[in-house]
């Protein structure tokens, strides 16, 4: 079974490839010829994710899934949301993002919030939907230097260390990204 990643981080890829059979090979979207931007203008990360999803299987005639991810702030009616990576501007700067959002919680009292990751894959003309997410609060100020994105200011619940401060392996057990990505292996293991 081949199926496209509607990625091009090579890292993401590899590590995906590693966690499924050797009946499955993921491709990239460079691999298929597609190096287009795919645009994300649905207003939810659900929608973001089929749109991607569904642009490379009408496109380019492939079995494909992609994932879409947000912070979600209770006290900020769930913004950033949808529009996390260009939360303090078009340039998708993590440092004017998370420089946003605490300034944004100053005067706030919860500090709630969560990540959401859904992935939505078609397979063999149908669709599936896989969510997963990590609860958590946003820190007073940034810590730690791992991971990427929100990762300096979001604690994850049962832990007093931030997404930035936790072992790789660790963040990818109890991450948003690693809950949908493990329902998504186990789909595929099962129709492989």
């Amino acid at each position: 079974m081949k199926i496209v990643f509607a990625s091009n981080n090579k890292n993401k890829i590899i590590e995906l490839q590693s966690m499924l059979p050797e009946s499955v090979t993921i491709l990239s979207l460079e691999s298929i010829g597609c190096h287009e931007e795919i645009p994300e203008t649905a207003s939810t990360i659900e929608g973001n994710a089929i749109l991607k999803a569904n642009y490379v299987t009408q496109k380019y005639g492939y079995d494909c899934f992609a994932d879409d991810t947000g912070l979600e702030v209770l006290a900020l009616d769930g913004a950033p949301g949808v529009y996390s990576a260009r939360y303090a501007g078009e340039q998708r700067n993590p440092e004017d993002n998370m420089n946003l959002l605490l300034k944004n919680l100053t005067d706030k009292e919860t500090r709630a919030a969560q990540f959401k990751t859904v992935i939505a894959l078609n397979l063999n003309g149908e669709q599936h939907l896989f969510t997963g997410i990590a609860k958590g609060e946003i820190t007073l100020e940034k810590i730690g230097n791992q991971g990427f994105g929100y990762d300096p200011i979001f604690q994850p619940e049962g832990y007093i260390e931030t997404f930035a401060q936790l072992p790789l392996e660790l963040k990818n057990e109890i991450s948003h990204r690693g809950k949908a990505t493990k329902q998504l292996l186990a789909h595929l293991k099962n129709k492989s």
